[in-house]
């Protein structure tokens, strides 16, 4: 069911009102972080023997790796549907869909704008309002950061990992400990305490930062809490398990543990929003990851070429699928989402 007019019309005037400037800078920054990534990979390296590097041996380690990518986002349709349970019912494979069609936008604008895309689709689909599905997807979020995090500090204490990652993995730790007391602490408040004061001074930001603590509270206090953790360390598994089985496709013989610290620095580095489809970032945490264990640079950059390639175009198909059967374009969509600094730019 589609939202009423007039709301619709209030959030087009908001959005055309906005200056997108913000947002400009935002971009500019990220494409320059992908660049310098770019140069840095690819500088010393000789087209000859890295063409040469770009090599698939065993296509079906490359089939078995796309499956446990797409394996991940079942999981991931899995959990979002179990988060969204005290929102409404929705079925793990809309959930599912709803999170392709949100990564097939990441791959075409930066910021991972994406993430908007499927919260709209699904508060469509639920007829409920746009900010009380956030709660879920905040919870998502704390649950791959809570994984992440753990997964890091495990690693570092067998790999000798470099200087910059251990601190940016204690900065993630430091984030993900305080995201956890906050978290417990609405969790364990009673939800009177959660409604915004009335009158005059129940701002907007007051009563939406007072929905979505009750949208937390919700999401915390239900025992299905406990499976989407299970649900997320399932996604780490596969992940892991997608990059051993490219390694395994491109002749790279590393145990696979080695996979596995390989995807927390990869997932550590691209953790912050930036190129569409995190290139450049992507190829240079894939590189820096193999580097540690002995892989030359050329191999290691093919490698990394390899795997972008493998699992970003199947994530297109699907994706693009996905967008299809909503029945709604991007442009459509455009104008149909929440009010956002430039976002209706992006989408063009």
């Amino acid at each position: 069911m589609d939202r009423p007019a007039a709301p619709l019309t209030s959030c087009v005037t908001q959005v055309a009102r906005q200056d997108a400037r913000p947002s400009c800078w935002k971009r500019a920054l990220g494409y320059c972080f992908a660049l310098a990534c770019l140069v840095w990979v690819f500088h010393d390296i000789q087209l000859r023997p890295l063409l040469a590097n770009i090599t698939v041996h065993y296509w079906r380690f490359v089939a078995i790796a796309v499956t446990f990518d797409i394996v991940t986002y079942l999981l991931q349709g899995m959990r979002w549907s179990l988060l969204l349970a005290s929102v409404g019912r929705l079925s793990s494979m809309r959930a599912t869909r709803a999170i392709y069609a949100g990564l097939f936008v990441n791959e075409l604008v930066p910021l991972r704008f994406g993430e908007v895309v499927r919260a709209f689709l699904v508060s469509r689909w639920l007829s409920v309002q746009f900010v009380s599905v956030l709660p879920s997807m905040i919870v998502e979020r704390f649950l791959d950061g809570l994984w992440l995090a753990a997964g890091i500090a495990l690693a570092a204490t067998f790999v000798p990992l470099p200087r910059q990652l251990i601190r940016a993995g204690d900065a993630l730790g430091g984030i993900v400990v305080l995201a956890t007391f906050l978290f417990l602490w609405v969790v364990l408040r009673k939800a009177k305490n959660l409604e915004p004061k009335k009158g005059r001074d129940a701002s907007g930001f007051a009563r939406f930062a007072s929905q979505c603590m009750r949208g937390l509270r919700d999401v915390g206090a239900s025992h299905r809490m406990y499976l989407a953790a299970l649900l997320s360390a399932g996604m780490l598994g596969c992940q892991i398990l997608a990059l051993w089985f490219i390694m395994l496709a491109c002749q790279i013989g590393l145990p696979l543990w080695t996979s596995a610290v390989a995807l927390l620095i990869l997932r550590l580095g691209t953790t912050v929003p930036n190129a569409p489809a995190n290139v450049g970032s992507f190829q240079f945490f894939s590189v820096l990851a193999l580097r540690l264990f002995g892989v030359e640079k050329t191999v290691a950059v093919g490698f990394s070429i390899v795997y972008f390639i493998a699992l970003t175009i199947p994530l297109w198909i699907l994706g693009l699928l996905a967008i299809a059967g909503t029945g709604l374009s991007l442009a459509t969509m455009r104008w149909r989402l929440p009010p956002s600094r430039g976002f209706s730019r992006l989408l063009t």
